[in-house]
């Protein structure tokens, strides 16, 4: 089990115990007995002691209760919260929220030093570093924090492999650098330059990074009697054990008034971006960019402007899903449920789009209302959507999509892949833009592997890669399909 491991499943027993509290009814009377109840006066701590542990599960609650701990006022009892939470009607940005108490503050990111340097003759690592940060005193190499910008290139050149980096997992993962320690030592995300891709979320080994929920907002219109529609996203196929069939089963019995798969939506999209790029390549542009990831829109709007002409204007697969459901019956209110916290942000914004749950959730969900998805018979899901549509959740899956109806109208597409977004990457990108691009079609995946790989996915990536494959052999082409759904 990973280090992240641990915090995924404390945060899951603090969103159980949340989901059961809601549905006995006692959840402002009795929310603040969860940290005591989680982290009784003899249980064993992980952290320094028990009381910093239910203040953690505290804060915890108020993520899961779609509050920002950084507004969070001590005094205040997590009843006053909950019964604020059970009244709004909409969540505001930010998406993410970090647990100050929760942040280990660890030290700053540089190279150093270690105990298998010799002190060499040929002394490679002060030879090679460009900023002359390297001496040798007393049997040892030091590096000058001063003079040193990081640049790895005494780490390349000892042929002891005996300078290395320490990172600090959360900045080291945010592919932006939008998160760094405030003057206290704890992290700190800059909304104006966050994309909202969770990355940071999934690094933390202290599980610091939370995403604010909208469970509660979900089962409170269910027990409203509203007609909820669950959208699961591709990357839904092995999240959960069972067949997709009785994993929609198991919404119905949440409380779901309908369920349908966003690969419907993502025909649309194909059909609208083929399209699009057709009608570009036509009039001269020289490439295209593709992405259904809105952290991808958003690293362009705030890191690479000079990318937005050549930035697809197609909405996601989510958007069009939720027009499909607004269609069928515009009093329904469409859910989506994916993997990663960049489509809370857009669920956000999009003005088709009621909630968003992830992957976590709806899995706190299940456990929750205790469902065994095992025993549940297999819902029919009508009508199927392409083979291509449900292989939107990997790498190739979108421009693989669009290529097979852009090529019909006589366009060679020729893709280039970003597979992660990173600050390489965002190079490689910026790149193009001024000296070229090697092909005309670019797909951008935010996470590597693509949104298999998400930040709030309950599967191994590599093995929910093989499952969506498998899934998606069981659906027509894209060009076969005339669709009710996806017209």
């Amino acid at each position: 089990m990973k280090p992240q491991d641990h915090a995924a499943l404390f945060k899951r027993e603090v969103l159980v115990r949340l989901v059961k509290a809601f549905l006995t009814g006692d959840l402002k009377d009795n929310v603040d007995r969860i940290p005591v109840d989680m982290r009784p006066k003899d249980a064993p701590s992980v952290r320094c002691c028990i009381y910093k542990e239910r203040a953690v599960a505290r804060s915890r609650c108020l993520a899961g209760m779609g509050l920002s701990i950084g507004d969070s006022d001590d005094a205040r009892s997590l009843g006053s919260y909950a019964e604020e939470a059970l009244q709004r009607e909409s969540l505001q940005e930010p998406v993410l929220t970090v647990i100050d108490i929760a942040c280990k503050g660890c030290v700053p990111a540089r190279y150093v030093v270690t105990e298998y340097c010799q002190a060499c003759l040929a002394r490679p690592c002060a030879v090679n570093c460009p900023f002359g940060a390297i001496d040798v005193d007393k049997g040892r190499s030091h590096i000058d924090p001063m003079k040193c910008k990081s640049c790895g290139k005494c780490a390349e050149a000892c042929p002891y492999h005996a300078i290395t980096k320490i990172v600090v997992p959360c900045e080291e993962a945010c592919p932006v650098h939008a998160i760094n320690k405030n003057e206290l030592g704890v992290a700190e995300i800059d909304p104006s330059e966050c994309t909202s891709c969770g990355r940071c979320m999934r690094a933390c080994p202290f599980g610091a990074i939370q995403s604010r929920s909208q469970i509660l907002d979900v089962l409170r219109k269910i027990k409203e009697g509203k007609k909820l529609v669950a959208m699961l996203a591709p990357a839904i196929a092995g999240q959960f054990p069972v067949s997709l069939g009785k994993v929609a089963q198991g919404l119905k019995k949440l409380g779901f008034y309908d369920v349908i798969e966003v690969a419907h939506g993502a025909d649309v999209t194909t059909r609208n971006e083929a399209k699009e790029l057709v009608e570009r390549l036509k009039n001269g542009a020289p490439f295209m960019t593709t992405s259904c990831c809105p952290a991808y829109y958003e690293t362009v709007k705030r890191h690479i402007p000079e990318l937005l002409p050549y930035v697809s204007s197609t909405r996601t697969p989510m958007h069009y899903t939720a027009e499909i459901v607004k269609n069928k019956d515009p009093e329904a209110l469409a859910v989506f449920i994916g993997p990663c916290m960049a489509k809370k942000y857009e669920g956000i914004h999009d003005e088709l789009v009621d909630y968003v749950l992830s992957f976590e959730e709806l899995g706190a969900l299940f456990d929750g209302f205790e469902i065994d998805l095992n025993g549940l018979e297999e819902m029919d899901l009508g009508p199927l959507p392409s083979k291509e549509g449900r292989a939107y959740a990997v790498t190739t899956g979108v421009a693989g999509a669009v290529k097979v109806l852009a090529e019909k109208e006589g366009i060679e597409v020729k893709p280039v892949y970003i597979n992660g977004l990173h600050p390489a990457s965002i190079r490689q990108l910026k790149a193009f833009v001024k000296a070229g691009c090697p092909g005309n079609m670019v797909e951008v995946m935010v996470c590597e592997g693509g949104c298999v790989a998400g930040p709030t996915v309950l599967g191994n990536p590599r093995t929910t890669a093989r499952d969506v494959k498998t899934l998606s052999e069981q659906a027509p082409g894209i060009d076969s399909i005339k669709g009710e759904l996806s017209s």
